[in-house]
């Protein structure tokens, strides 16, 4: 195929690394048709290891065990607690059925096609987020500031693991903490469950006393600037949390992908048996039939089309350079296409399925209380911490049903938790090799920098959670996403990026081109939508808040601080890696949007990979008449 265009003087012969003679494996020859303008035609030939599975260090890369290995880490990672307090709130709230158009139409026209990129980059380069970057090298700085957002991520996600950890101990007891008001912790405006109780704004519920004033102890903390004392039973449980994810990742892929095996499965199991369980009560009919309820006249809303793509863009986990992360241990040959078709279609399908058995109970709150189902109906941790509790703990065997959820609970985050410390582990043991042979010490500094984050372990710590959860993975992950969709697609080039995926002329990934449909998502309408999403961040920004409590106007800006720490890399590399170039401008340019391995065709004065705009490509070739222009 078409690999790119050389002047009729230049005829390109590179012979890759071989393998030592004491290594055996088979050697295959690359034929790569190298054509110029004037349809003169050359082939060059190349010894290639038809393995690929040596890393850039030199050293023989892991990967995963089994092809399930990878696909189960991969839905492990893609279905997290989202999908179960997320989207079935979304789908309720924007039109029932109707909600479903939009989401579906955002997820074909961009969240599939940035997923199966970012498995195809991974895969091929066989790198991180960051070292994946040596393709265009401006960009690499994309590559730290997805990292960094898992890192921020990291430091809050696993807390709300160590809340359903700390929630499942309290399952083991003969009657659940959360049933009544008799205990230490709660207030006098407390009061049992009774049927007049959610239309009264001056009492709580002992479910919603019990998570902030049982667990969080928030009334000790006035605001987030007075965060008070540390919570030992919360630290606890997030040290527990890091040591299980430690043994699950201190060995890659090879203990990581058994232990997605229940991780990632277990899920299902439980969302089974809570839906049988579910459509047994009464109201729970009433409560599936909203969740269907299908109003068209909605989708003339534009929030409810912002919502969706929106939703589209954090439920796949593109962009957190876990995708990457996870493909680069695949080997050379899998049909990362077909991986990407099959785990977003789970990921969007276990999402509808969960909204069924969340609003079966939901409906069994409002026929419970008589109370319009809206009253009940919540999304984020109040709904998996506050009214789901308070739904079970109504059952026949409470204490046995609220440790079947919780176990859920856990499963979903720490499947999620482990893949985005895989993002934060292999973008930088891969960017500095020296890391490589240190993967255990590398590990534990890791887990112990998420654990010490102890801030939201604190009596108001709900408040530094809130503002990390606002603005950790805000803005900032849809600008990498972005600007990473840029990358490839403008500059790396598009139909480079096919090559790639085609494997070149031997066919050594997924053995086809893809068709126009995906090439056109990738120049266009994925930027397109992402730039979008981008501009809408930014239009329809709230500050935070948790329930009446409103961020001070420091706090804001400590959380933008936050935000931007990362989206500036991009240009803060992008500066680095210009000034440290030789050469003119052009010629700086020239490597800065030019695979490594090509450098040598710039000192030659051919550069196959300048991809920028018509006018950058004259005003070079004015300059120096030694520029070439190549767009797939």
């Amino acid at each position: 195929m078409l690999r790119g265009r050389l002047p009729v003087t230049h005829m390109s012969s590179t012979i890759a690394p071989v393998k030592p003679s004491g290594t055996a494996g088979p050697k295959e020859v690359e034929l790569v048709l190298v054509k110029e303008q004037n349809g003169v035609q050359f082939t060059s030939s190349a010894l290639v290891s038809p393995s690929g599975q040596t890393h850039p260090s030199g050293e023989e890369r892991e990967t995963w065990g089994k092809k399930i290995d990878f696909l189960l880490s991969v839905i492990g990672f893609a279905v997290d607690l989202a999908n179960v307090w997320r989207f079935p709130y979304l789908c309720y709230k924007n039109g029932g059925g109707a909600f479903l158009v939009p989401y579906l139409f955002f997820m074909v026209i961009a969240g599939m096609p940035l997923f199966y990129m970012e498995l195809a980059l991974g895969q091929y380069n066989r790198e991180g987020a960051a070292g994946v970057w040596k393709i265009c090298p401006l960009f690499k700085g994309v590559g730290f500031t997805v990292i960094l957002i898992s890192l921020y991520v990291g430091f809050y996600y696993n807390v709300i693991i160590a809340w359903a950890l700390f929630y499942l101990f309290s399952s083991f007891s003969g009657e659940l903490p959360w049933i009544h008001c008799n205990n230490t912790w709660n207030s006098p405006n407390c009061s049992d469950l009774n049927s007049t109780l959610l239309n009264d704004t001056y009492k709580t519920t002992p479910a919603l006393e019990y998570f902030e004033r049982g667990v969080l102890h928030l009334h000790e903390s006035s605001g987030i600037d007075d965060l008070g004392l540390p919570r030992w039973q919360l630290t606890s449980c997030l040290a527990v949390v890091i040591v299980v994810l430690y043994f699950s990742l201190w060995k890659g892929v090879k203990t990581s992908g058994k232990v997605v095996w229940i991780t990632a499965t277990m899920p299902y199991v439980v969302l089974t048996v809570l839906l049988l369980r579910g459509v047994t009560l009464p109201g729970a009919i009433d409560g599936i039939k909203a969740y269907l309820s299908v109003d068209f006249l909605r989708l003339c809303d534009a929030q409810v089309w912002i919502e969706a793509a929106t939703q589209i863009c954090f439920s796949l986990g593109v962009g957190f350079g876990v995708l990457i992360a996870f493909s680069s241990y695949n080997k050379f040959s899998n049909n990362c296409y077909r991986d990407a078709i099959i785990t977003s279609s789970i990921n969007s399908l276990t999402s509808f399925f969960s909204g069924f058995v969340i609003f079966s109970f939901l409906g069994y709150m409002s026929h419970k209380h008589n109370v319009a189902l809206d009253k009940v109906a919540t999304d984020g941790p109040g709904l998996v911490f506050i009214i789901y509790p308070e739904a079970i703990a109504t059952l026949p065997g409470s204490s046995v049903w609220a440790v079947i959820f919780f176990i859920m609970l856990l499963t979903l985050g720490i499947d999620s938790a482990m893949g985005g410390m895989e993002s934060v582990i292999t973008g930088l043991i891969d960017e500095f090799k020296f890391l490589h042979k240190h993967r255990e010490l590398f590990t534990v500094w890791c887990g112990v920098l998420i654990w010490s984050r102890l801030s939201v372990s604190l009596q108001g710590g709900i408040y530094v959670f809130t503002l990390l959860d606002h603005f950790a993975a805000g803005t900032s992950i849809l600008f990498g996403v972005l600007i990473e969709a840029i990358g490839i697609a403008w500059f790396y080039g598009e139909a480079e990026c096919c090559s790639c995926m085609c494997g070149e002329a031997d066919v050594e990934m997924i053995g086809q081109r893809p068709g126009l449909y995906w090439r056109l998502c990738w120049k266009f309408v994925s930027p397109c939508f992402l730039l979008f999403m981008v501009v809408v961040s930014f239009a329809t920004f709230n500050p935070p808040k948790y329930g009446s409590y409103y961020f001070p106007t420091w706090a804001t800006m400590v959380g933008w601080c936050l935000s931007i720490s990362s989206m500036i890399m991009v240009p803060l590399y992008a500066f680095y890696k210009f000034c440290s170039l030789p050469g003119s401008f052009c010629d700086k340019l020239a490597y800065a949007i030019t695979p490594e391995t090509e450098h040598h065709l710039v000192e030659r004065g051919e550069v196959r990979q300048f991809t920028v705009s018509v006018m950058a490509a004259f005003m070079c070739t004015a300059e120096q008449g030694r520029l070439h222009k190549f767009h797939g």
